[in-house]
């Protein structure tokens, strides 16, 4: 297992290292300390997984995060010390598949870290490489590619993760706290920004506007419609 660190504190990346080596002394690390080297990094070692610090000296992390997601689906967990919700909800959207406060715990954020690579590891469905799921969706499930009205759709990790829930139970209800605890594997659903604005999100990309595949019932969850 391979992972990715793009920080500029060296000491940081240091700790992370250490922890890794004590606790999962399997994994090979390798570093980053700029977005530039970090996006051609990433490119060129084809990590499990990329832990991203959003304060960089050259490029904003989020930045980062937009380019490697034009290449790459790799899980990505970024590092913010902002302790409001602003730059997790604005990593969410980009792309990331988790957030971690900085100053954090290092075996909280291994736990996470394996926590992020079993969701994506996860077999999502069993069936056909290509499926016709409505008259305007077709989703390829080996190579996870998302096809509307004939144009390829580029869904993040968590945006096809929670469109394969949603199509898997199509015509039925997934309550907020299945969302949560299948996508986050978090049991608490009380706060339901995070799926709000996923849901929102691919709406946009399937063009789902007004809503006819993916209905909202309010107070409930949601359901997809075939």
């Amino acid at each position: 297992m391979k992972v990715a660190i793009i920080e500029d504190e060296k000491s940081i990346i240091d700790a992370i290292n250490l922890a890794f080596e004590f606790r999962w002394p399997g994994a090979s690390i390798v570093a980053a300390t700029t977005g530039e080297d970090g996006i051609a990094l990433v490119k060129r070692e084809s990590p499990d997984i990329v832990i991203l610090d959003i304060n960089l000296p050259d490029i904003n992390g989020f930045n980062v995060l937009k380019e490697i997601r034009n290449f790459s689906l790799v899980p990505v967990i970024i590092l913010t010390v902002r302790s409001d919700d602003e730059d997790m909800l604005r990593g969410l959207e980009t792309g990331a598949d988790d957030y971690i406060v900085k100053p954090f715990n290092y075996l909280t954020l291994l736990a996470r870290v394996k926590a992020v690579l079993r969701r994506s590891e996860k077999e999502q469905y069993k069936g056909n490489q290509s499926t016709t799921i409505s008259q305007r969706l077709k989703i390829d499930f080996v190579n996870q590619k998302i096809k509307v009205d004939n144009r390829q759709v580029k869904l993040t990790p968590v945006e096809y993760r929670l469109l394969i829930l949603l199509v898997k139970n199509r015509d039925k209800v997934v309550t907020y706290q299945r969302i949560m605890e299948d996508i986050w594997e978090k049991s608490t659903w009380q706060d339901t920004e995070n799926i709000r604005i996923y849901i929102r999100r691919l709406r946009k990309k399937l063009h789902d506007s007004p809503p006819n595949m993916i209905l909202n019932k309010h107070g409930s969850g949601y359901m997809f419609k075939s």
